[in-house]
């Protein structure tokens, strides 16, 4: 039979992909054999190596898998000689055709090659089962070959480009999921986990190594996502130790596509099984500095990594970078967070000798940065621990139920040099000695603790006590805690020291001054003694009878009255900017408008849709077609109310003034074609019609100040002007201020003429009414007399 090649290549055209060529070239063969199996091959790759892929048969499946190797049995013969074979089947034996799954005798089994350009592409394999093949009708097949060879090349090289376009596109995809899974955390420790996975996923990879840079240069593998055996993590690299270490120092990304690579022989060693056979290493840079580096290692499918993969890793890690850089920011700012909450609470505990004041600092302050539930001291006195101070507890009874479990761990701890840190997960108490675990069993099952925490307060003299911290939760405390916990300490120690110190001072140092001035005093002459006398009997008689004006004096600072934000109510462009740094604006005015392209367009559709209504409408009326006519009522009133809506959208494009004031924002002419978020400010507009201004007054004169009194105000600004005022309200809570605390007068100031401006700094005093000249003049001492007589004396 012969075989139409024009027909054949006529319908091998009609489709595009491999397999209905492949098809269509075995059927073409079983129309020639019509009692033969057919089977097409092309040569492809399986796991990283070459192989037999079969692509269609016809007149009956035989093929056994759907490959084979490429240098085994029959086809391996044609692999190696690339010209047409024929077998008896008498000469065959069964391993020579192993790949095949047939149940009858093989009368013959003949082989075309499929090549095109010299270069072998594919096989046709023809199974004779009842007559016996001849070479020459094998050679009469080649025409049919060469054509299927042409079509078979070219729907290769389509689904190729066809396949890359995919991945091309599955890339992008992935790429936009990584910025937006990037993006859902600013947490670093929920940030690495994401990170690898995701690189993992991308990259098809068994292993993903994140190592992130130290402050000594060196770089700690941070999160490892799958299996690595050569590299623990936790574990530190320098440069010269590694290759990630190696590329942390010069910022080139490294390929490696084979196992043979000498530069993995001293990793692969470090793993009993599952070495490394090709590997990934990217720098990980942020604005120009290298913050990390990351590692993928061995392809899911085999293969090595190659020039595509090292520019798709190296693509992620920038989208990563970004999320690191913002991760890093916040925790930088928690950071500072921390810091100033420590330098405050150290400010507290070293502004005042008043033990009492003290110890509740300590117990009570660090609970800002320290998440404990419960904190407790106990002191050294002759040779003993009292318990003096609980979180939460104002008059400490140790005895208490509540207490006295404490009370009693905390004796115990404070017979040990070292600091006490037991843990309790599930039923399990983590602690090295038997006695402690069975002391803390009960400790924790009678308080509902599950971690707690001591360190003794020791000096150079010896020990002033311990300080102890517990929570329900066992792992309260990390490595940064237990250094803040470290430095408080130290701190705390040198504090209750010196006010122990203090606290002890013989009350001879008190008397004796008094009793030197006496015996001076006693020594002058009469004359003398008379006039001193005489004048101090007059001093009190003025201090007693003369009134005085009384004035509490303070630092100043001024602070706007009234301030309000200009925010764009959705996220768009900004189109123009209407005033300038220092304008005057009134309430409703137009500040800036929005680029509203969309919002107009919008607007005119619906205007155009609502007269086309009213003319259709009309015309209906005219026409007398009066159920039309309400139709197009209808019609016309919706686009109406549609119209409205869409004005009034548009109208939000334009950013008004809230306040009458003053446009206070830096530059605000520049924000043009700048992109503003939903909640974001475009510029802050301050009422400079008043001011507020803030005096400081020490605690010590807070029962005199009340609302209403009157104020006068001298700016470093203007020094030869005193601005007058009256005090609006008194803050309900103390700051500290150097060693003392105080709290806020807010004197509210005319400032019609706009000479006062937000920021300025100078004096302020407070008239409180007329007082006694004594009381005027030795007010703060007689409270710091009285204060120390009831703290020896007072009960």
């Amino acid at each position: 039979m012969k075989i139409d090649l024009n027909l054949l290549a006529t319908e091998l055209l009609s489709s595009q992909e491999l397999a209905p060529r492949a098809r269509r070239v075995a059927q073409a063969v079983a129309e020639v054999y019509t009692s033969a199996f057919v089977n097409v091959y092309t040569i492809g790759a399986i796991e990283g190596k070459e192989a037999w892929v079969a692509r269609a048969s016809a007149g009956g499946e035989s093929v056994m898998a759907g490959h084979a190797p490429i240098e085994q049995g029959s086809l391996g013969a044609l692999k190696v000689q690339q010209a047409a074979l024929l077998f008896s089947g008498a000469d065959l034996s069964r391993e020579d055709y192993a790949h095949l799954d047939v149940r009858r005798t093989l009368r013959s089994l003949a082989y075309l090659p499929i090549a095109k350009d010299g270069v072998l592409i594919g096989a046709i394999e023809i199974l004779s089962f009842e007559s016996v093949l001849t070479l020459d009708e094998l050679q009469e097949m080649e025409p049919l070959a060469e054509i299927g060879a042409a079509a078979l090349a070219a729907a290769q090289h389509y689904e190729t480009e066809r396949n890359d376009s995919l991945a091309s596109v599955t890339r992008l995809t992935q790429l936009y999921d990584l910025e937006r899974s990037f993006s859902s955390t600013l947490e670093m420790d929920e940030l690495l986990p994401i990170i690898g996975s995701k690189f993992r996923e991308v990259m098809e990879c068994l292993a993903i190594n994140l190592w992130m840079m130290r402050g000594d240069e060196s770089i700690e593998l941070m999160h490892q996502a799958g299996s690595d055996p050569t590299t623990a993590a936790g574990s530190v690299q320098k440069p010269g130790q590694g290759i990630p270490g190696d590329v942390s120092d010069n910022g080139e990304a490294v390929l490696i596509a084979s196992s043979d690579d000498a530069r993995l022989g001293p990793r692969s060693a470090m793993a009993a099984a599952g070495g490394v056979s090709t590997l990934l290493v990217v720098p990980i840079m942020d604005q120009g500095s290298l913050v990390g580096v990351v590692e993928a290692i061995n392809k899911a499918s085999g293969e090595s990594f190659d020039e595509d993969d090292l520019f798709a890793l190296t693509t992620i890690t920038e989208t990563a970078s970004s999320a690191l850089h913002n991760a890093s920011l916040l925790l930088a700012e928690r950071k500072v967070e921390v810091l100033e909450t420590l330098v405050t609470v150290s400010h507290e505990i070293t502004s005042t000798l008043n033990l009492e004041r003290m110890l509740q600092t300590i117990v009570n302050a660090p609970q800002a940065v320290i998440p404990y539930e419960r904190a407790a001291i106990a002191l050294e006195q002759r040779g003993r621990f009292k318990l003096s101070a609980v979180t939460g507890v104002s008059r400490l009874n140790a005895d208490a139920p509540e207490i006295a479990p404490l009370n009693s761990v905390l004796q115990w701890a404070a017979l040990s040099e070292e600091v006490v840190n037991v843990k309790q997960h599930d039923d399990d108490i983590d602690a090295d000695r038997e006695e402690t675990r069975a002391k803390f069993k009960q400790y924790f099952s009678d308080t509902g603790m599950r971690g707690f925490y001591a360190i003794p307060l020791n000096d150079d003299t010896g020990r002033v006590g311990i300080l102890s911290l517990e929570s329900s939760d066992p792992d309260f405390l990390t490595s940064v805690h237990a250094e803040l916990i470290q430095v408080l300490a130290g701190q705390a120690t040198v504090a209750l020291r010196n006010a122990q110190m203090y606290k002890e001072v013989p009350f001879i140092s008190v008397l004796e001054p008094v009793l030197e001035r006496k015996r001076r005093f006693l020594a002058m002459e009469k004359t003398r003694r008379t006039l001193v006398t005489i004048g101090v009997i007059a001093a009190f008689v003025f201090l007693v009878i003369f009134p005085m004006p009384m004035r509490l004096a303070g630092d100043a600072v001024v602070a706007p009255a009234h301030r309000a934000l200009v925010q764009p109510e959705f996220e768009g462009v900004v189109g123009k900017v209407l005033v300038r740094e220092g304008e005057a604006v009134k309430r409703g005015q137009v500040v800036a408008e929005m680029e509203s392209w969309e919002r107009q367009t919008a607007l005119a559709a619906a205007l155009a849709r609502y007269q086309t209504a009213l003319l259709q409408m009309n015309h209906a009326l005219a026409s007398n077609d009066g159920a039309e006519a309400g139709i197009q009522r209808v019609q016309a009133d919706y686009w109406k109310s549609e119209v409205a809506n869409a004005q009034e959208l548009l109208d939000r494009a334009a950013l008004r003034a809230p306040i009458d004031g003053v446009v206070a924002t830096p530059h605000i002419d520049t924000f043009a074609g700048r992109r503003l978020e939903f909640g974001d400010t475009l510029a802050e507009v301050i009422d400079a019609s008043s001011a507020i201004v803030d005096v400081a007054i020490d605690d010590y004169d807070l029962s005199l100040l009340h609302t209403g009194q009157n104020a006068a105000i001298k700016l470093n600004g203007y020094p030869t002007r005193t601005f007058r005022g009256t005090v609006a309200v008194v803050s309900p809570k103390g700051e500290a201020q150097g060693d003392s605390r105080v709290f806020f007068a807010r004197v509210a100031v005319n400032n019609s003429d706009g000479l006062i401006r937000s920021g300025m700094e100078g004096r302020a005093k407070i008239s409180t009414g007329w007082r006694m000249s004594g009381y005027v003049l030795f007010r703060r001492p007689a409270i710091w007399l009285y204060s120390r007589m009831w703290n020896w004396f007072g009960w």
